[in-house]
């Protein structure tokens, strides 16, 4: 019988200065495991990972998001504020924290090279349409 588990899915994130993006993310807090063939292998506690390639074209990055989920956005929110991304790196400034109608507060961000991130924890509490009681 063929083992089929799988261990883990990753995005590409593309990178139009790729030592610029690398800067940026250990800036947010991520680690850079390894890097190598126009690849960067970044994680956060070892949970969240994604891999940064040195590949940029602006139609696909301008319309990809990821999705960080926390424990606490506030906090995110604070660090990210602290960080000052728009003055150091030249991008947008942070959405506000705002409670989403699908139950998640979230605020988002986006990299040097234009991908938004969202960042974001479960509402404590939220009941999804359909069900009676909180996930």
């Amino acid at each position: 019988m063929s083992n089929l588990a799988t261990v883990e899915t990753k995005a590409f994130v593309p990178a139009h200065d790729f030592a610029v993006s690398q800067q940026f993310y250990r800036d947010l807090g991520f680690s850079m495991a390894s890097v190598g063939g126009g690849v960067a292998y970044f994680h956060f506690g070892g949970r969240s990972a994604f891999l940064l390639q040195d590949f940029y074209v602006a139609a696909l990055a301008e319309n990809l998001q990821m999705h960080l989920q926390v424990e606490d956005a506030q906090a995110w929110f604070d660090h990210v504020q602290q960080l000052d991304l728009p003055t150091r790196y030249g991008v947008r400034a942070p959405t506000p924290l705002v409670d989403q109608p699908w139950g998640m507060r979230d605020f988002a961000i986006a990299d040097p090279s234009g991908v938004c991130w969202r960042i974001a924890q479960n509402i404590p509490g939220f009941v999804p349409v359909g069900r009676t009681t909180a996930a």
